[in-house]
């Protein structure tokens, strides 16, 4: 399900996100020779972190070493994996997966659940893995668009079959469940995924997630994640965390779990104070605006002209009030104000290379609990999709999230409340979307992604993918 603020779209979800799989996922055969293992033998990650900390473009870290052998010894054991043919879909109807399904279950190496501080290098070290591998059913993807994808594809089928999920059935008298089917055309796309910022917040995926989870396992898919949170952590203090709980043996019983803290954020290393492409309103004037000098030197490289921009986004249209080709001179308002959501968000870091966020305040969890909220998703989505981003803010970075505590419920969590029969005095009443837990728990990721954001570094490196 879609965030809280966007679900009312969830089954328009499917016009944007039906092209995702051909964009994601590759169903080419798998090249598993023997003399092909072997010659791999002594390649992989690890080689590749060895050959970069020498040249120098990676520093060296005793705790980075330890999970990249961790990474090998997977890359070993998913590279001399033979697995078992699949078997022929050509002449199944769609109604012939409605049928109770008797697969075999495969049993793959085990995949790995990396987790530890923002900054320490865990996306880092899973994309080496997921670049030297040389398996070609294979996904590196955002948790988060992956969720997304994932209940496009359950809507895509409850419209194929022409009744609601609660009133189809199958043979027998069990309502029919769309989760065997979608995880089985994800495992044949890619049995390999490296999942990034592995999060549960939404209550939606957490109520799939073992159901899922069981049957991609079950079909023989490897994971990889990375995440801020360690398993036992996932969904804390989550909305009816309860029905979440059983997921987490299932994901320990099929990826080993390690930590990774060494205590540095790479992304803030050797920064420093300098901040090129984050600027404080109290230091703009009409004849000095660095900001405005920006955009226009960016604009003078596209063929468009600068105007206001309609952008079709799930059905909706979605207006901002300035932009010029692929740049999107916005403010906080237009971003986070409205109720957008991470579908929107990644619409958004598909059309645009470059997003100007203007007027941004300082952050409470009192006062701006749901602009807080689409704000880390919308840090999140940018950063995952590559794009440059410009800030102009009321204070410096450091000082951009306040941490305070929240007293009161807001109407749209009121309603919630009313709607689960949730009272006040209730367990549930204390769940981290009411308390603001999960955002300020966030906080430290979304500020060290926006420092390097806009660092000139971070520029120059996803720039050269512009043209």
């Amino acid at each position: 399900m879609l965030a809280q603020n966007s679900c009312c779209y969830v089954p328009l979800l499917f016009k944007y996100y039906k092209k995702v799989p051909q964009e994601y996922y590759q169903c080419l055969k798998l090249l598993s020779t023997q003399a092909t293992k072997q010659s791999l033998s002594t390649e992989g990650p690890l080689s590749e972190y060895t050959q970069r900390v020498s040249s120098g473009e990676l520093s060296e870290d005793s705790h980075q070493e330890e999970v990249i052998q961790h990474l090998q010894q997977v890359y070993h054991e998913v590279t001399s994996f033979v697995r078992p043919a699949p078997q022929s879909q050509s002449g199944r109807s769609l109604f012939s997966f409605f049928k109770k399904p008797q697969p075999q279950k495969i049993i793959a190496p085990k995949g790995l659940y990396l987790y530890g501080s923002v900054g320490g290098g865990k996306t880092m070290l899973m994309d080496l893995f997921y670049e030297t591998v040389p398996i070609k059913e294979k996904l590196r993807v955002h948790f988060n668009s992956f969720m997304l994808n994932i209940h496009a594809r359950i809507h895509e089928l409850k419209i194929k079959s022409g009744k609601g999920a609660s009133s189809f059935r199958d043979e027998g008298s069990k309502p029919f469940d769309p989760i065997p089917p979608v995880a089985a055309d994800i495992t044949q796309e890619s049995w390999l995924i490296c999942f990034d910022e592995f999060q549960v917040t939404d209550i939606g995926d957490a109520m799939i997630l073992k159901r899922l989870f069981t049957q991609l396992f079950d079909n023989g898919c490897v994971v990889i994640a990375t995440s801020n949170r360690k398993p036992d952590d996932l969904y804390k203090n989550g909305l009816q965390r309860s029905n979440f709980l059983p997921f987490i043996p299932i994901l320990k019983a099929h990826c080993n779990i390690v930590q990774l803290d060494s205590g540095v954020d790479y992304r803030l290393k050797g920064s420093g104070n300098k901040y090129s492409k984050y600027f404080l309103n109290s230091e703009l004037t009409p004849d000095n605006n660095a900001v405005d000098n920006l955009f226009k030197f960016l604009v003078s490289k596209e063929t468009d002209t600068v105007r206001p921009r309609v952008i079709n986004i799930l059905g909706r249209n979605v207006k901002f009030a300035k932009s010029c080709g692929r740049v999107l001179d916005s403010t906080f308002e237009e971003l986070c104000d409205r109720p957008l959501g991470a579908s929107d968000y990644l619409v958004i870091s598909k059309t645009f290379h470059t997003v100007f966020i203007r007027n941004l305040p300082q952050l409470s969890i009192t006062k701006h609990r749901s602009q807080l909220r689409r704000f880390i998703t919308l840090i999140d989505t940018l950063y995952d999709n590559r794009v440059r981003v410009v800030i102009v803010a009321d204070c410096e970075p450091k000082m951009l999230f306040k941490s305070d505590e929240k007293t009161e419920i807001e109407d749209v969590e009121r309603a919630l409340m009313d709607d689960l029969k949730i009272t006040k005095d209730s367990e549930d009443a204390k769940a981290a979307i009411f308390t603001g837990e999960e955002e300020m728990f966030a906080v430290d990721r979304s500020l060290s992604r926006i420092m390097e954001m806009q660092t000139d570094e971070y520029w120059e490196k996803w720039g050269k993918q512009i043209n």
